[in-house]
């Protein structure tokens, strides 16, 4: 997938698959490598900015297999992104569908 696709959707990628769960940074990778091929080097850098900009909030969780993992969760104000995202985007597909169907050629 185009490197420009990913980088304009991750963070509504991000904040919809937190708004479903809350995860650790590795099992975020993991669950959106599912679909798109990202890397940690792009994830922890993003989470970082979502959680200072307010838009997630970090705990602790003990784990059975080693230290205690942090966990991520979306904040109101990240739900309330994630959902002004989600419409920007189902707008913007609409308008790029329409444009890749030829709706955009004038005769």
């Amino acid at each position: 997938m185009n490197i420009q696709f990913k980088k304009g959707v991750l963070e509504l990628c991000v904040l919809s698959t937190l708004s479903h769960k809350d995860c650790y940074g590795y099992e975020l990778v993991q669950t959106l490598s599912a679909d798109i091929k990202i890397s940690e080097g792009t994830i922890y850098p993003l989470l970082r900015r979502l959680k200072n900009d307010g838009y997630v909030e970090t705990y602790l969780q003990e784990s059975s297999g080693g230290p205690p993992r942090k966990y991520y969760k979306l904040t109101q104000e990240g739900a309330a992104m994630e959902a002004s995202l989600q419409d920007e985007w189902k707008r913007f597909a609409r308008a790029v569908e329409h444009l890749i169907e030829g709706g955009g050629l004038h005769e």
